[in-house]
């Protein structure tokens, strides 16, 4: 690698983590209390994709062990925001969904979270923020 390709892969993710600490900081502090990143986040896909998921692929989904997984769900669980069932047709695996209290504290913590978001995104401009997301998630397609 060249010089200046090593600088310029240095600065680029130099520049990535940093914006992803200051946006889990400023995350952490406007979410209802007892909320983490990583609860939002699953009880967030849930929502979204309103169906039934493994815990194997949550853990695909969001980059993380199994174990990892496993710890936030049951922490999840614990709050009652997924319910967590066995699979009738493999008594192996379990299947995770949101729960309607789960979706309440998603609502709330988007709720929590959007004036920090409106305010970046409007110190920023929508259409720069467009612009910039085809990249991040090439970006994002590469690394994976």
């Amino acid at each position: 690698m060249s010089d200046a390709t090593s600088a310029l892969a240095i600065a680029l993710f130099s520049e990535i983590l940093t914006a992803d600490q200051l946006v889990r900081n400023r995350l952490s502090k406007v979410m209802p209390k007892g909320m983490e990143i990583s609860h939002f986040s699953v009880l967030n896909h849930l929502a979204h994709v309103g169906q039934e998921r493994t815990p194997a692929q949550l853990a695909q989904t969001f980059h993380v062990t199994r174990g990892a997984m496993t710890n936030t769900l049951s922490r999840l669980e614990w709050s009652g925001y997924v319910h967590i069932r066995p699979d009738w047709e493999d008594a192996r695996r379990k299947l995770v969904v949101i729960s309607p209290a789960g979706r309440l504290a998603r609502d709330a913590t988007l709720q929590a979270v959007s004036p920090m978001v409106e305010e970046v995104i409007g110190d920023m401009g929508a259409d720069r923020i467009r612009a910039v997301l085809p990249i991040l998630r090439e970006l994002r397609g590469k690394l994976e």
